[in-house]
């Protein structure tokens, strides 16, 4: 990185309008040096449309759209501070995954052995880099875009779903690379539908629906308090106890139950009733999907339920 510490991304009260259509309206959020920001919405949210905005492929109708402080379209040089990945797709299928970068390179002004590090870096390098980009398969077009994106050794990387086409063993690789890179001072903006993935990296959360944050925080903050899975054979006693604790209660999966309380209240009300427990435990992997739709469903109570891994793969 070209610097100790990366600048802040803000975004301050941004509204896009497309003619009389609204896109995104009055968004506020920051992304701060050190910290990989999780920016999560169902389909139209408005996601791609704040992206869009941050570098400079749309012009805001009001709000402001900074990194450290200045608008993309003003930074010198942007790709020596911001490495950004919008399109896997956006690559020319007549050159080599070693062309295209080279081609960047002599853009930003870096040096060829910089193609080299990043090759090696996303693993193409050797005879992949030598393929043409129209014979990659949509995981390598994702490599080769996360490379380009840091060639410039940014100190601000801005991601939209840079882990779609990506075999497991690769986003975990792609989850490290994200943690390093924040880990050493950079700031991260990530947009992802898969959201498990999301969870295991994001330490900052911004969620988006209908074009206007419904949430933000610390993922420590926004998936604390999402309950308690509690299972036993005596389901109808069991949801009488927790009632009678004054636990709220929902359905979980399988028959359990999920109670709006921690563990040890939920165990003690269920010993006070005496129900014996099957289960007991936080809600636990689902935490970020539990909170998503929450978030996200629609007026008439239908859920815009986020992509899986799988149907995205």
């Amino acid at each position: 990185m070209t610097a100790t510490l990366g600048p802040m991304i803000a975004i301050e009260h941004l509204t896009k309008r497309y003619g009389t259509q609204v896109a995104v309206s009055d968004v506020t959020f920051g992304c701060r040096p050190g910290t990989v920001t999780g920016f999560l919405g169902p389909n139209g949210a408005g996601k791609s449309t704040t992206l869009r905005a941050l570098c400079g492929l749309a012009r805001p109708s009001s709000g402001t759209a900074t990194v450290g402080g200045r608008p993309y379209r003003d930074l010198p040089n942007a790709g020596r501070h911001v490495g950004v990945l919008l399109d896997a797709g956006a690559q020319h299928a007549g050159r080599t995954g070693r062309e295209t970068l080279v081609l960047s390179a002599m853009v930003l002004g870096v040096g060829r052995t910089r193609v080299d590090e990043v090759l090696q870096q996303v693993g193409l390098a050797g005879k992949p880099a030598d393929k043409w980009v129209g014979k990659y398969s949509l995981g390598m077009r994702q490599r080769l875009g996360l490379a380009t994106a840091l060639l410039g050794d940014p100190e601000v990387l801005v991601l939209d779903e840079p882990a779609n086409g990506l075999d497991p063993e690769g986003i975990f690789w792609m989850r490290g690379l994200l943690r390093d890179f924040a880990d050493r001072g950079g700031t991260v903006l990530l947009s992802s539908h898969l959201l498990r993935e999301v969870e295991a990296v994001a330490d900052q959360l911004v969620v988006i629906a209908g074009g206007r944050v419904v949430a933000q925080g610390s993922s420590e903050e926004l998936l604390a308090g999402t309950g308690t899975l509690v299972r036993a054979r005596d389901r109808a006693g069991l949801a009488g106890a927790l009632g009678a604790a004054g636990l709220d209660v929902t359905d979980g999966p399988s028959g359990a139950l999920v109670a709006d309380g921690t563990a040890e209240a939920v165990g003690l009300a269920a010993a006070a009733a005496g129900v014996p427990l099957l289960e007991l435990r936080p809600a636990g992997g689902d935490r970020l999907e539990e909170l998503f739709r929450s978030l996200t469903t629609t007026p008439d109570g239908g859920p815009s339920a986020p992509q899986t891994q799988e149907s995205r793969a």
